[in-house]
């Protein structure tokens, strides 16, 4: 089957790659993200095989400018400017505090929870986006969901 024209996979993907960078990198960053995750996309789509899993490949490509986000927010100096005089309102849905530990789990644990208890994919899925075995993938999601509950509840 071929595949769809890109503004068809566009709008079939889009709620989910924009709620996995909510997950992991935070609402005011998820929109930067979300653009270049589907500019990138956009520029490699006409390369994609028929057979391509889809999904995987854009959330694949979202991880990695996730990644590349939370890299760049360390390097980059905040203006006294930019520091709001009070807290956004939360998001809906998830309590900050929540969102705030995903958001400082290592990097594959963060992905592998979002992934797979956020969004809802099989280990296989989540494997493939993450570029790893399904067992790693098991394991990574394991040890993130473990950390959560040792650190929410140790905080209430």
């Amino acid at each position: 089957m071929p595949l769809p024209p890109f503004a068809v996979f566009l709008e079939q993907h889009r709620t989910l790659v924009y709620r996995f960078l909510i997950g992991t990198v935070g609402a005011q960053a998820a929109d930067d993200c979300f653009q270049e995750t589907f500019l990138s996309a956009l520029r490699a789509y006409a390369r994609l095989r028929d057979d391509s899993n889809l999904r995987a490949w854009v959330l694949a490509i979202a991880s990695r400018k996730a990644i590349d986000h939370r890299r760049g927010e360390r390097r980059r100096p905040m203006l006294v400017a930019d520091v709001p005089e009070r807290a956004a309102p939360p998001a809906p849905g998830v309590e900050p505090r929540v969102r705030r530990e995903v958001q400082a789990l290592p990097r594959l644990q963060q992905a592998a929870v979002v992934l797979r208890y956020a969004l809802d994919l099989p280990y296989a899925e989540v494997a493939q986006v993450l570029g790893c075995s399904e067992e790693a993938a098991r394991a990574s999601a394991y040890a993130g969901r473990k950390k959560l509950r040792i650190r929410l509840e140790v905080r209430r």
